[in-house]
């Protein structure tokens, strides 16, 4: 049976045009990394910016399953460099399984590792515990638990409400673990705070804003789980669009402005827009017709696919087409019980998407899927994706991109291999840099 480093080397060759540090970032967001025990943060309380689980799991196992990990936080984030194949920095977003073939430990010298089937392959950096983590607001809560930042720092994740009002088989989202995620820490007795209070939000933006000397703070997003009804008596642009007139008003254009939320009608988006949001991402998931309708039955139920897509093209006329970003899952196209059986078919799927987006001066990015094991789609495709799908994606994602003269989209920090800082798919670190 032919290895990981066989399957990795083998696509490094066949598509030499895709950053080879992308082949290898896909792959870890794909089907997960270990970590020895040692390489383990100390939470809070160390020297390293630990996990903060700032809206899904993102691992492979549950809590209870993660053994150490889960009471000693992985790392957010790890840097890849130098090795066999000369990475690039290459950011990657941590997502833990126990059972991966790639670990990160340290190696005879003492240095930091990624070990990829039991050989060295990259340096690993890890994200320094900012000054931000180390205050507390009045009441005691964490920066990390209020307003925590990914992306080695770029992007505050606001995760205003931390539940989904798509709720129970027939309407959550089949590959979306976002109300488990909320069900475990609790359970773990750790801090979560459902409905995230306005002025907690600009207190810890306020430690942030104080400590982040050096900028590298530099957007928001606004999300957390789809609203049908009502939170706190308002409904979702509302209740969402409240975090973004305070925090506009308070810091008047400190970050750019980012809201992740349904595809709304027209006056709801102007009034995102008003309250001083920048950028707009009204996820579509999924392109094929039925796969949307058994993948995201609650969006179905209430929107449909064809009205959804009609509100992206809408909210293009109130935010500009480059200013509206909607995020696919990459890799459910191939989910069982559903989904395509060859790589062929699903990436023919995902390009008429990108076409159809992109040809109308939108452009769309993308998550590589996590098979969270509590999830219908990770329980029944553990292994998630071919690796080859996401290799041969971000090959037409670029080719898409520049067939419709699009470059880059705003608000998610530089790109290019070497650059990127966006960590939980590659397409940042395959378009090219502003410097090339």
């Amino acid at each position: 049976m032919a290895s990981r480093t066989d399957l990795v080397e083998e696509l490094m060759s066949r598509f030499p045009q895709v950053p080879r540090e992308a082949v290898i970032k896909e792959d870890l967001l794909r089907g997960g990394l270990a970590f020895d025990d040692s390489a383990l943060t100390d939470n809070e309380h160390g020297d390293v910016k630990p996990k903060s689980y700032f809206i899904f799991s993102f691992d492979h196992r549950t809590l209870p399953e993660l053994g150490t990990a889960a009471l000693r936080r992985p790392p957010e984030e790890i840097v890849l460099t130098g090795g066999p194949y000369e990475l690039r920095r290459t950011v990657v977003s941590v997502r833990t399984n126990p059972g991966s073939p790639y670990r990160v430990r340290t190696d005879g010298d003492g240095r930091l590792r990624l070990f990829l089937d039991d050989r060295p392959i990259a340096d690993v950096g890890l994200p320094p515990m900012p000054a931000y983590y180390r205050h507390t607001l009045a009441n005691g809560k964490s920066v990390m638990e209020v307003a925590p930042t990914i992306q080695w720092g770029y992007l505050i994740y606001l995760t205003a409400f931390r539940v989904c009002q798509y709720f129970g088989a027939k309407e959550e989202c089949q590959y979306c673990d976002i109300n488990h995620n909320w069900r475990q820490h609790k359970q773990a007795g750790r801090p979560y705070t459902g409905v995230k209070p306005v002025d907690e939000v600009l207190e810890a933006l306020e430690i942030i804003d104080r400590h982040d000397t050096d900028r590298a703070s530099q957007a928001y997003t606004l999300t957390g789980g789809s609203i049908t009804s009502q939170v706190g008596g308002l409904a979702e642009a509302d209740f969402y669009g409240q975090y973004a007139r305070a925090i506009e008003e308070r810091f008047p254009g400190r970050w750019i402005g980012k809201v992740v939320a349904q595809a709304l009608p027209r006056a709801d988006v102007q009034r995102f827009h008003d309250y001083g949001i920048r950028i707009y991402h009204p996820n579509y998931e999924v392109w094929d017709k039925r796969l949307f309708e058994l993948y995201c039955p609650g969006k179905e139920r209430y929107v449909g696919r064809e009205e959804w897509h009609r509100r992206i093209l809408d909210s293009a006329e109130v935010f500009g087409p480059r200013n509206v970003i909607p995020n696919f899952v990459a890799g459910i196209e191939m989910a069982a019980p559903h989904g395509f059986s060859s790589v062929d078919e699903a990436i023919d799927s995902t390009a008429e998407g990108l076409r159809y987006f992109m040809s109308r001066g939108i452009a769309p990015r993308f998550t590589t899927w996590c098979p969270e094991p509590t999830t219908p789609l990770g329980r029944a495709n553990p292994g998630g994706a071919p690796l080859e799908y996401h290799v041969r994606l971000l090959e037409v994602y670029r080719a898409t991109m520049d067939a419709n003269g699009l470059s880059s989209p705003p608000g998610y920090g530089p790109a290019g291999p070497g650059r990127a800082v966006f960590s939980v798919s590659s397409f940042m670190d395959t378009l090219p840099s502003a410097q090339s």
